[in-house]
């Protein structure tokens, strides 16, 4: 059988040898471990789920895109991760055996494995298993400084880990990192404790290893598949409580995951809130060995209109219902009767995220900090109507945002006001002043009397099309030629990251609930991996190496505030909105709630077998 082929059939025949096994050596622990795990996740119940944009595959020094990491999610173990039910979001450990320990100046870190933890069998490991170690997180870490992985988020650990940058810093010259070299800030204690010292305070290292590029992965099968065209990211191999059902795989079209077999399990226990949503999920799923769902089936589907149909057709389980299918479901937020007497499920959250707007700093049309060009973006700021577009791209289901840190997240502040306001009038003014002079079509040139002509990006299908239509109605109200460029998704990402794109409307998940996390996307040093304005303002990036020094607190706001208004200044953004995440749920599904940080909860909850 080859690694990762896995069938129900298959499933069911690893379980019952390995309680053979444990019967035949007489060994409890084993038993106890293998017997947990085949009275865990069922093959017979099947999640249907939906994806807007194909995968990108799945590695987590390299995946960039939200949909393809909630595979990695469940697929790679990080250390920590989030507990289910809780708001505010709130760190638990996940593959760690308790929360780190932190020292008293915030400069050291002690992390304990759970023991026993091991990775699926794959051909790197001569097709057994291998148990993880501690040295897994560091090589995983390590990797996101590889200059041939171009990972972007090496950001994460930049600047903090005591000999970490040094280390990259040759690998850059050599352009091969040398996993072999010891760094003083990785002490591996044993092969189950691991000692991070930090270059200066950081408050925020439990949430960065929460987040899915710190997920462990194996030197072996790293090493096996690099030199194989895609094979890293076409053969995931980790611990976590799914793997990929390579043989069932269509790349852009349907994902397959089956529950795995050696994962250790846990018992649901959660403590929700008092709201009659939280009740109901407890009362359902207490007690619960989970996973309980044994596979889960994931078609693309691009169209609005196919998921939407698809789900009305009982065809998905559970689908994310997005702006312009709003009004098929909802009304002021809520289900439509129709849907509630069927059966239907809503979980509904402001999504701890921000879709800002952005103009590239690195354009040679756009760019730079001279005063026409501050002013040309200043004007392009001030003729969008936000509001606007909320209302005619996303049905009002969005939140209009001043701030960059939005709500749910360490560090908002719901009384800041930004100083770019719509304003039209003034936006023609401003161009008019800084010599941007309408020719006889009505369009304006540059200063220099040469055409000027901006390329909005989108993503392609109706959302993007959309915007553009939006953007185009801002950009013709103050004179200026706009050309649309529709992209698919991954094409979009991959001439973000190079800074080829001239602007677009770019949302930010967060990766952990802390302002820093969306702080950084204006930091010079992140240009290539999350800065996708390409934005480097030396005062901005002065002020942030000295938030990274501080604890959340009033403090760190005032820096916030200070940085938040430069960006203004500069016009280098324009702050958007956060939308609605509405997730629409068949009744058979059992137990499920949208969590803001995890994508692909899909071993927190269950669901009735179809008949």
């Amino acid at each position: 059988m080859k690694p990762h082929l896995f069938s129900a059939a298959n499933f069911l025949a690893l379980a019952r040898r390995a309680l053979l096994f444990c019967a035949l050596a007489g060994t409890v622990s084993h038993c106890a471990l293998a017997e947990s795990a085949s009275k865990a996740a069922d093959p017979d119940k099947v999640l249907k789920w939906v994806f807007n944009v194909a995968e990108s595959g799945f590695d987590p020094a390299a995946t960039r895109d939200l949909y393809s990491n909630g595979i990695n999610y469940n697929i790679f173990e990080t250390l920590y991760s989030y507990d289910y039910l809780a708001s505010p979001a709130k760190l638990i450990p996940r593959a760690a055996e308790a929360l780190p320990e932190m020292s008293a100046d915030a400069k050291t870190y002690t992390i304990r494995l759970k023991k026993g933890i091991t990775f699926t069998p794959d051909a790197a490991f001569n097709g057994k298993k291998r148990e993880l170690t501690m040295e897994d997180y560091v090589y995983s870490i390590e990797r996101l400084f590889d200059p041939r992985i171009a990972s972007p988020h090496s950001w994460l650990f930049e600047g903090k880990i005591v000999g970490l940058d040094e280390l990259a810093k040759q690998a850059r010259k050599s352009n091969r990192f040398n996993y072999d070299a010891k760094i003083a800030g990785f002490e591996l204690i044993d092969k189950y404790t691991l000692r991070i010292h930090l270059n200066q305070p950081d408050f925020n290292i439990g949430l960065i290893l929460a987040h899915n590029p710190t997920g462990a992965v194996a030197r072996e099968v790293i090493e096996k598949y690099q030199d194989l065209q895609g094979q890293v990211m076409d053969h995931p191999v980790g611990t976590g409580p799914y793997l990929l059902a390579r043989d069932e795989w269509v790349r852009g079209s349907k994902i397959v995951l089956l529950a795995n077999p050696d994962f250790r399990g846990y018992i649901w226990d959660f403590k929700g809130s008092d709201s009659p949503e939280d009740q109901k999920i407890t009362a359902a799923m207490k007690g619960k060995r989970m996973p309980q769902i044994g596979r889960v089936e994931i078609d693309v589907m691009v169209e609005d209109q196919s998921r939407w149909l698809a789900f009305r057709r009982d065809e998905v389980d559970i689908f994310e219902l997005e702006g312009p299918l709003a009004p098929q479901a909802l009304d002021d937020g809520k289900l439509k009767p129709e849907l509630a007497k069927k059966g239907i499920q809503l979980s509904r959250i402001p999504d701890p995220e921000i879709t800002y707007y952005y103009w590239n700093m690195q354009d040679p049309v756009l760019g730079g900090l001279s005063k026409e060009k501050i002013a040309l973006r200043r004007a392009f700021a001030m003729a969008h109507d936000v509001d606007e577009e909320i209302r005619l791209v996303y049905n009002g289901n969005a939140l209009a945002l001043q701030y960059p840190i939005p709500p749910g997240i360490v560090g908002h502040d719901p009384n800041y006001k930004s100083s770019i306001q719509y304003n039209p009038a003034a936006a023609n003014a401003l161009l008019d002043k800084f010599g941007y002079k309408k020719g006889p079509d009505g369009y304006r040139t540059l200063p220099d009397g040469k055409p000027l002509e901006v390329r909005y990006s989108a993503r392609s299908g109706p959302v993007g099309k959309l915007q553009t239509e939006v953007w185009k109605k801002s950009y013709d109200s103050i004179g200026v030629k706009m050309k649309e460029d529709m992209l698919q998704f991954v094409e979009l990402l991959k001439a973000e990251k190079a800074c080829q794109l001239q602007t677009r409307n770019a949302p930010w998940i967060a990766d952990y609930p802390d302002g820093d996390n969306f702080m950084q996307l204006f930091y010079g040093p992140n240009i290539g991996q999350n800065n996708n304005g390409c934005v480097s303002i030396p005062e901005y990036d002065k002020l942030y190496a000295e938030s990274q020094k501080l604890p959340p607190g009033p403090e760190r706001d005032l820096l916030y505030h200070k940085m938040t208004r430069i960006m203004e200044v500069n016009g280098a953004q324009l702050m958007g909105f956060a939308r609605y995440r509405n997730m629409l749920a068949q009744q058979r599904v059992i137990g499920y709630k949208k969590h803001p940080i995890i994508y692909g909860e899909w071993m927190f909850f269950d669901v009735e077998k179809r008949h």
